[in-house]
């Protein structure tokens, strides 16, 4: 059978559009979700030039990227995260979208709409795109900022709200004719259907992955992953419910079992080609021309998303105790709509309460209020950072006025729960050193005990001129996030080729990074407190303290010490030598991983030679 031509090079438009969107937005430091429609609106067939003969026929691969989307939304569901924000998340998130909705219905009302339309809308104006906004946060360092959890507790309680608004979305006139047996027939469906996926989770689901995991063949991982997510998607659907909730209870299944992270990471490139093949699908349906005829409607849309939004997420965490500057942080970063609304808004048109005109404004008013949020969270973030530091009269109100006199001090760069441990001893012993913190309250305190500190993202290369890294005796990076932290010992040590730069990393494969911008010592906490954990429990059993701390600088040099291995080529040349190995030693017929050498002895082993002279190396 041959292939239509067309689709294949509609096809072609569709991912270079992703490419030369994604790009611009990359240039212009923009989300690539806004490239992505970017893209699509260049090869519409409402715009001039080179345009997709029939956008139709990609909203089925859209669709693909909704499930998986939402099935990787389902994977990296954690109440962890909401623990952290508690009542602000769980209570406020849900009152913030009932409070959307009733500002769509009263707004609608106003302006003469069907009540069912003002309820969509509300519904598609209350939910915030988590992709958009996790990215925004990580840009800019602040994913672990007290604002930063509050804004993705919210967010990942909304993207939770999706699923049972998608399930209440058709339901919507029996709402209007006071009909209330549609809604719970569907939220009894919605229950029904839970009680064997959790079945699922706990007796079967592990167990099949175990299987595939101990094959350690890649593709069939990936391949049992993907029938997981599109099986439990199509059985939803096919029960009435829809895609998306099927998806987003397939990850909550994988979420439940060892191999939650493997499959993420195996999943993310597809997932992230096909959601980029949702957007510019996405943008492709925009019409120019039906906006300008309903501009009056747009203007209505992004007025909701940008000042209603604002002020009613704004007034629920002001209420639940924390303070303004918070307050406005998460309301700011809230003001935007994504690719959840999108879902909606489709649910919303399919089940007649919305026309082809909603349907429309709202692709246009994502577009507009993600461009415009990335804009406010930058400029307001900046404002507040002054206004809070402003009233403060500390000793050192800054440290560019003493920025110039200081000599041979500590730079420490983010003052989290690790940085506040390092500044607390440093304090101690009297040393002098200067924070940089991108969290202005956090600012405001350490100015009032008198330490010198800089309100900023540490990543940044003017934030470090000022700190004074080029005279300082040593550079502490406890930025939270392993990307920042690279930015800025990158940065510092073109500052200054000669300072010790500690610097503490999450992640093991980021290391090798980092002492590759220039770390001195790299700090993984979970190597340490693997580390201390051996130490404690070996010198239970009474072993020889001088032989268990041999060990663990041995156990400590093969798994994390590449950078004192490169320090140690200097004072000489590595000794090699030839073992032989017979049959009645310890370490006959193991592989190098069972025999652990590196870890047991500190060696390195260069290769292995069977008595017959072949090379092998069984791993």
């Amino acid at each position: 059978m041959l292939a239509d031509p067309v689709v294949f090079r509609d096809l072609a438009y569709v991912f270079v559009a992703a490419v030369v969107g994604g790009a611009l937005a990359w240039r212009a430091r923009q989300p690539l979700v806004l490239g992505y429609v970017l893209g699509g609106l260049l090869i519409s067939p409402f715009t001039p030039g080179p345009a997709v003969s029939d956008v139709r026929t990609f909203e089925v691969f859209a669709e693909i990227g909704v499930v998986l989307l939402m099935f990787s939304i389902g994977i990296e569901f954690s109440l962890k995260d909401l623990l952290r924000v508690k009542w602000v998340a769980l209570v406020g998130g849900p009152l913030g979208i009932a409070l959307c909705i009733g500002l769509g219905l009263g707004v609608g009302a106003m302006l003469g709409w069907p009540p069912r339309q003002g309820m969509a809308v509300g519904v598609v104006v209350s939910i915030a795109s988590t992709m958009v906004l996790a990215r925004l946060l990580l840009d800019r360092g602040e994913l672990h900022s007290r604002h930063g959890r509050l804004l993705i507790g919210t967010a990942l309680v909304e993207d939770l709200a999706v699923v049972v608004l998608i399930v209440l979305m058709p339901a919507l006139a029996a709402l209007e004719s006071s009909r209330l047996v549609a809604v719970g027939v569907a939220l009894v469906k919605a229950g029904v259907i839970l009680v064997p996926f959790l079945y699922l989770a706990v007796k079967i689901t592990p167990h099949l992955l175990t299987r595939v995991a101990r094959t350690q063949d890649q593709e069939l991982f990936l391949l049992v992953a993907l029938a997981v997510a599109l099986g439990a998607a199509a059985l939803t659907q096919a029960l009435g419910l829809s895609l998306a909730l099927g998806a987003f209870l397939a990850g909550l299944i994988i979420s439940e079992s060892d191999y939650a992270h493997e499959t993420l990471a195996r999943l993310l490139p597809l997932r992230d080609a096909f959601v980029a093949l949702f957007f510019v699908t996405i943008g492709a349906l925009i019409d120019p021309r039906a906006l300008a005829a309903h501009l009056p409607l747009l203007c209505v849309m992004v007025a909701l998303i940008l000042v209603g939004k604002f002020v009613i997420r704004s007034a629920i965490v002001r209420v639940f105790g924390y303070p303004w500057s918070t307050a406005v942080l998460v309301g700011v970063g809230l003001t935007q709509i994504g690719e959840f609304s999108f879902v909606l808004v489709k649910v919303a048109r399919g089940a007649g309460h919305v026309g082809h005109d909603v349907y429309n404004t709202t692709l246009a008013a994502s577009l507009l209020t993600i461009l415009v949020n990335a804009a406010l969270v930058r400029a307001v973030n900046a404002w507040i950072g002054r206004v809070r530091l402003a009233p403060s009269r500390a000793p050192a109100p800054s440290v560019s006025g003493a920025g110039d006199r200081l000599r041979n001090h500590v730079v420490l760069a983010g003052f989290g729960r690790v940085g506040s441990a390092i500044g607390e001893a440093l304090e101690t012993f009297g040393l002098t050193h200067v924070v940089i913190e991108s969290d202005p309250d956090v600012v405001k305190d350490l100015r009032a005990r008198g330490i010198p500190c800089l309100f900023g993202d540490a990543a940044q290369r003017r934030h470090l001129e000022a700190a004074g890294v080029a005279r300082a005796a040593l550079v502490i990076v406890a930025i939270p996030d392993d990307q920042r932290v690279r930015l800025a010992v990158r940065t510092a040590r073109s500052l200054n080729p000669a300072v010790p730069i500690l610097a503490r990393v999450h992640h093991r494969e980021a290391s090798d990074g980092l002492r590759g911008a220039g770390a001195t010592e790299v700090i993984q906490p979970e190597l340490e407190a693997g580390l201390t954990a051996i130490r404690h429990a070996l010198g239970r059993l009474g072993l020889p303290k001088e032989s268990l701390l041999a060990y663990l600088e041995r156990l400590r040099d093969a798994i994390g010490g590449a950078g004192e291995r490169a320090r140690d080529a200097g004072r000489g040349l590595p000794e090699v030598r030839e073992v032989t190995v017979g049959p009645q030693d310890e370490f006959a017929d193991q592989s190098l991983r069972e025999a652990r050498l590196p870890e047991r002895f500190g060696v390195t082993v260069v290769a292995i030679r069977r008595a017959e002279g072949e090379p092998s190396c069984r791993r």
